[in-house]
């Protein structure tokens, strides 16, 4: 994981420092030229290339902060996972859980609920504050294994 903090950090996209939200999520999209597509799918949301764009897709029905996570879960497999050539397609929730599905989530989650917060906040009043139990335990365990 320390590989994956040190690219983030030269991005200067201030992660892990505040929350970030949807406006955040499409300000960076605009940024790295990933277009973005929300369409009714049978899943969360998946990223893929083709023909050298960039694509997200996400699941229109999702909203919240169950959206957000999925929005930047696969944000992170652009910043991460993009190959050099040739077509990709990543699947939220999709598949065995690889190193790769383990880093996007990282990313996602410490978009989401950042470690400042972790440290400020009782999983229990990030709850009250409308943040899903499955997001904050995913959040609590990322800090305590990464201490990120």
């Amino acid at each position: 994981m320390k590989f994956l903090e040190e690219k983030i950090d030269r991005m200067k996209i201030g992660w892990n420092e505040r929350s970030f939200d949807e406006t955040d999520f499409f300000r960076l999209c605009k940024r790295f030229g990933v277009s973005v597509q929300e369409m009714p799918l049978t899943v969360g949301g998946f990223y893929y290339r083709v023909m050298g764009r960039d694509f997200i897709a996400v699941n229109s029905k999702l909203s919240g902060a169950t959206k957000l996570v999925v929005m930047f879960h696969e944000l992170g497999h652009f910043l991460f996972h993009t190959p050099e050539s040739g077509a990709t397609a990543n699947f939220h929730g999709v598949g065995r859980r690889t190193r790769q599905e383990c880093e996007a989530d990282v990313f996602a989650m410490c978009c989401i609920i950042p470690k400042v917060h972790l440290e400020s906040t009782t999983p229990a009043e990030l709850i009250e504050d409308d943040f899903p139990a499955d997001i904050v335990a995913a959040s609590v365990a990322i800090l305590a294994r990464y201490g990120i």
